[in-house]
């Protein structure tokens, strides 16, 4: 399955007549034979995104509770070692990860775990870390048109990357593939704004610190601070603002 496709293009100012643009197509969930969500993403690591989805909405707490996971098209059937009270989520779009909700409530029906780490490093790591994100971005040097998320290390390693046009669906697949092991000395940089939803599926996994290339949201401030993680923002041109952080400092 691939993540790009050729489409032919007018182009004005440069020469060629096609273009290689992001597949974006959706992709059904079902947990034990039951619809749980439909949500739009680029195809590949499908396993990892419904891993990270159930760990993250609360539905999971740990690898050993699913039996099965079968990922073929656009649809991963989920088996579990329980059956879960899950409600259908109506269609998420990859703009946002919380765009499909059903209602407000459903934002807030999981508590963020107070994070508890020793995590650190210093500003001169931190600048360097969305050079090496993008230059880890593979597709989206073929398309511009993808999202990432990485995870790194206090020594500024990039540990995984997952690329998506959602970058809730990027960090889902990073959660997704890291799940089970301890991440209280990692942090994870997403490549646009900083959510509220990103806060949350970092925090549910015991990240902690999240940073984005963009802006943060007033909520997402208000979950990080009452998750007990660093969230910074604006990470680019070695700049950046921190916005919370716990004590003692963590930069």
């Amino acid at each position: 399955m691939s993540w790009f496709a050729s489409v032919a293009v007018q182009r004005f100012g440069a020469e060629g007549e096609t273009d290689q643009i992001v597949v974006e197509e959706p992709l059904e969930i079902l947990v034990n034979g039951r619809h749980l969500s439909v949500t739009m993403r680029t195809p590949g690591n499908d396993e990892e995104l419904a891993t990270g989805f159930l760990f993250t909405e609360g539905i999971i707490t740990n690898r050993g509770q699913i039996r099965s996971i079968a990922g073929a098209g656009n649809r991963v059937e989920i088996q579990l070692d329980h059956d879960p009270e899950i409600a259908p989520r109506l269609t998420m779009t990859s703009a946002c990860g919380v765009c499909g909700k059903s209602s407000l409530d459903e934002l807030f029906k999981h508590r963020c775990p107070t994070i508890r780490s020793k995590f650190q490093i210093g500003p001169e790591a931190l600048v360097r870390l969305p050079g090496i994100l993008h230059d880890a971005q593979l597709v989206f040097h073929r398309t511009g048109g993808l999202h990432a998320a990485g995870l790194f290390g206090p020594d500024g390693i990039l540990h995984e990357i997952r690329e998506d046009v959602g970058r809730h669906n990027a960090v889902d697949k990073v959660i997704g593939a890291m799940l089970g092991r301890d991440l209280s000395n990692r942090l994870i940089l997403v490549s646009g704004r900083a959510g509220f939803e990103l806060v949350q599926k970092a925090a549910m996994a015991g990240i902690p610190m999240l940073a984005a290339v963009g802006a943060p949201t007033t909520l997402a401030v208000e979950t990080a601070r009452a998750a007990g993680m660093t969230l910074v923002g604006f990470l680019r041109d070695d700049r950046f603002n921190v916005y919370c952080q716990p004590p003692p400092s963590t930069l």
